[in-house]
């Protein structure tokens, strides 16, 4: 099989890491651990796991953080190498385990790819996946299949770069024939997004503020007009395309970042602003709810700024390494500081459900999964993967929202040069 294969190298991670953008093109992917390359087929590490065709596979925020060499280390000692990345998958079953009852070979489906106690095959769960909080399983290393935290950071278990993955039948959900493929590659990040919008309990009335609108700030916008159609929300963007795509999915207000931002915000809040010698602003007031969709020092600073006194920040965004940050402003307001990983069990509508499940039923609605299918801007086949990296990387030079690796288009075999 073909796969984008992510080899563990520290001069090469750290080649990645250090050489300036600038030089990309030319040098970067001559040492990059990523290269296009021909593997066996994964195998079903039980007789409850299935194979899988991938249709389309998203290429996420926190996949360019790996390629790029700006993710955490920390995370390296939670994933086996060498791995295949992508956990963005719509695709079509095409084997399953003797035991696996709930999808048969032809089902299109989406994947959770959290990789917890069930999928792993322990008996006595965990206390977070006992309580439905399966994202933070503390038995990620253990079980039936390698390290990781999710499909796409496992060794077993491939990824949506390539064209063949395995998953536990757990981790699978049908696809209703009325979503599109465009849709249903987004799944999986609008679940991240309704999972924030859980987490932060966001009030009716309560004024909400979205730093970064790719295509997870996009999504959690979207998210929040569906589970509180009441809250206001101002979106912070750098790009004027991710602004009008803003507005399209709920924003009430949109706003580009920087100093004419800080004032607009000001006068949207009320807040107000006391300058700082060579730094931004001090601020007092500000939004109920801020969520950080960035995952930059620079973005989650603005985050906690505009956070008013008591008010909760919400990190969507995948954090980078060494982040340096001045967390005085959160002190001072007595901020809380709330992680969104993945999803899980929520409640909603008075019943206790799934947050994949929570996304299809709101995607089988016509006019909200066309809005949501436009994100998907940008397509290529797998061999294109250096075209497709820099596009999904400089979102403003390409316009691009969301960049999906195309499966469905026939493409001979070129492996890269390791």
């Amino acid at each position: 099989m073909q796969a984008l294969q992510y080899r563990r190298s520290i001069p090469r991670y750290l080649w990645t890491r250090l050489v300036d953008r600038p030089f990309l093109k030319s040098f970067t992917w001559l040492a990059t651990p990523l290269a296009l390359t021909e593997i066996p087929e994964p195998r079903l590490p039980t007789s409850h796991w299935v194979k899988i065709s991938p249709i389309l596979s998203g290429i996420c925020g926190s996949d360019l953080s790996i390629v790029s060499g700006k993710a955490s280390l920390y995370l390296s000692a939670l994933t086996s190498f060498p791995f295949i990345p992508g956990h963005e998958v719509v695709g079509r079953v095409t084997e399953v385990g003797s035991e696996v009852t709930g999808v048969q070979i032809g089902d299109r489906v989406v994947l959770e790819p959290a990789l917890g106690c069930i999928v792993r095959g322990i008996q006595q769960p965990c206390r977070f996946c006992q309580q439905g909080h399966y994202a933070n399983c503390e038995h990620i290393t253990e079980g039936d299949i390698a390290p990781g935290l999710q499909i796409g950071v496992c060794s077993d278990t491939g990824g949506g770069w390539g064209t063949q993955l395995v998953a536990h039948e757990s981790q699978l959900h049908r696809v209703p024939d009325q979503i599109s493929h465009e849709a249903a590659v987004l799944a999986e990040p609008l679940s991240c997004a309704l999972h924030a919008a859980f987490q932060a309990q966001v009030a009716s009335e309560s004024q909400v503020l979205v730093v970064g609108c790719g295509t997870i700030g996009l999504l959690t916008i979207a998210a929040l007009r569906a589970l509180v159609p009441s809250c206001r929300i101002v979106a912070m963007a750098k790009h004027s395309h991710q602004r009008v795509q803003a507005e399209k999915l709920g924003a009430d207000v949109q706003i580009a970042p920087g100093p004419e931002g800080y004032q607009r915000l000001a006068e949207l809040t009320g807040a107000k602003l006391h300058p700082v010698e060579m730094d931004k602003p001090a601020v007092v007031g500000g939004f109920d709810v801020t969520f950080e969709c960035v995952g930059s020092p620079s973005a989650l600073e603005d985050a906690i700024r505009w956070s008013r006194a008591r008010g909760k920040v919400v990190m969507v965004g995948m954090p980078p390494a060494n982040s340096k940050l001045n967390l005085a402003p959160g002190w001072y307001q007595e901020s809380s500081l709330i992680g969104a990983y993945l999803y899980g069990i929520e409640t909603w509508q008075g019943r206790q459900i799934r947050t994949f499940e929570v996304a299809l039923d709101l995607l089988s609605s016509n006019g909200w999964a066309q809005q949501i299918s436009a994100l998907v801007r940008h397509r290529f086949p797998l061999k294109r993967y250096r075209e497709a990296i820099e596009t999904a990387m400089h979102a403003g030079r390409s316009a691009a929202i969301k960049t999906v690796f195309d499966f469905t288009e026939s493409s001979s075999f070129e492996a890269s040069q390791p």
